[in-house]
């Protein structure tokens, strides 16, 4: 099996590799060469794809069983479609990572494969789409959406659409799991998002780069919602950090409202919190059915400890700095309660 992994060398592109590398396949990855590392092992192209030339120098390399795109979420879709064409007839078959935020009630409301989309063409520059007053639907997702466009132009039957919600595991580099376990460390009283039975659904990186790897050698088509079927409360998820880190930490579990009261921002400041009825409610049943296997959340939290307190120190990125909520407004509301 020969594939080619658009990206390979952040978090989920690495983690790819490296699966498709311990299955004895031919790995191709290309990126700029700018930011990670080229996981040993690959034959790492460098180049830009967004320049057409650098593209077709690439397809030179092929042909390829199957790409496997993980590079394209900051990108338009008219930048994936200069990708796909260039590549169409290098590779079978195209495994494109997209994302929840393709959909039309994404998150205010269940979610299956089925669920309207968004409208975004194929050969939209970055300014498509818009972000609703109350956060969604997002620019993001109009564009993630014209990027499965582009995606399903090219290789039709042979387009799979990967769309997870939040990702977490070791290498993360937006920094949702890492800044809890951080927060668990250092003990004392946390502040934390009431219900703690509010179940959550993220997936471990390793367990999405296996699926991915899966359907790039199989037959499956069109879109899989990739979320943990059974997900974890959000009091199991911070008991966990707390156990791991050896903390005596102390969740103190504040209501929505007050949250809002206080200004707190969703998603960001507490991190994987969000009060949208649909956000943690998205079917999978469709990619278990096709090979999806999720470790148990705990186990993601007691690895990217390991890897954190070892040597967790991942890509630099901009989106790092979004999460987390300052000590100082932190003690604030723990104060006032």
């Amino acid at each position: 099996m020969r594939i080619l992994v658009m990206g390979g060398t952040w978090f989920l592109g690495t983690a790819i590799a490296e699966t498709a590398l311990a299955k004895g396949w031919d790995v191709t990855t290309f990126n700029r060469g700018r930011s990670g590392v080229d996981v040993p092992g690959v034959e790492a192209v460098h180049g830009d794809r967004t320049v057409r030339e650098d593209l077709l120098k690439l397809a030179q390399r092929g042909p390829w069983d199957a790409v496997v795109d993980t590079s394209s979420s900051e990108l338009p879709p008219r930048e994936v479609r200069l990708a796909t064409t260039a590549l169409a007839g290098h590779a079978r078959r195209w495994v494109h990572l997209s994302t929840v935020s393709v959909y039309e009630g994404w998150p205010h409301e269940p979610l299956t494969e089925d669920s309207p989309l968004l409208r975004c063409p194929a050969d939209a520059d970055g300014s498509f789409g818009h972000t609703g007053e109350d956060g969604s639907p997002t620019k993001y997702g109009f564009q993630k959406v014209g990027g499965e466009r582009a995606v399903a132009e090219a290789f039709g039957d042979e387009a799979v659409f990967l769309r997870p919600g939040v990702i977490l595991g070791p290498g993360e580099y937006v920094g949702r799991l890492p800044w809890w376990l951080e927060r668990a460390e250092r003990g004392g009283r946390m502040l934390a998002p009431a219900p703690a039975e509010q179940r959550i659904q993220p997936v471990d990186v390793r367990d999405v780069a296996a699926f991915a790897v899966h359907q790039a050698a199989g037959t499956g088509r069109g879109a899989f919602n990739v979320t943990h079927p059974e997900g974890i409360s959000f009091g199991g998820f911070l008991a966990e950090c707390l156990r791991v880190t050896g903390s005596d930490g102390a969740p103190v579990w504040v209501e929505p409202d007050v949250l809002t009261e206080h200004g707190v921002k969703q998603w960001t400041e507490v991190p994987l919190w969000r009060t949208h009825a649909g956000v943690w409610a998205v079917d999978s049943r469709r990619a278990v059915e096709a090979g999806l296997r999720c470790r148990p959340i705990a186990d993601t939290v007691r690895d990217t400890w390991e890897w954190w307190a070892r040597d967790g120190r991942p890509v630099d990125h901009p989106r790092r700095a979004e999460h987390g909520i300052a000590t100082e407004k932190e003690a604030r509301i723990l104060a006032s309660l």
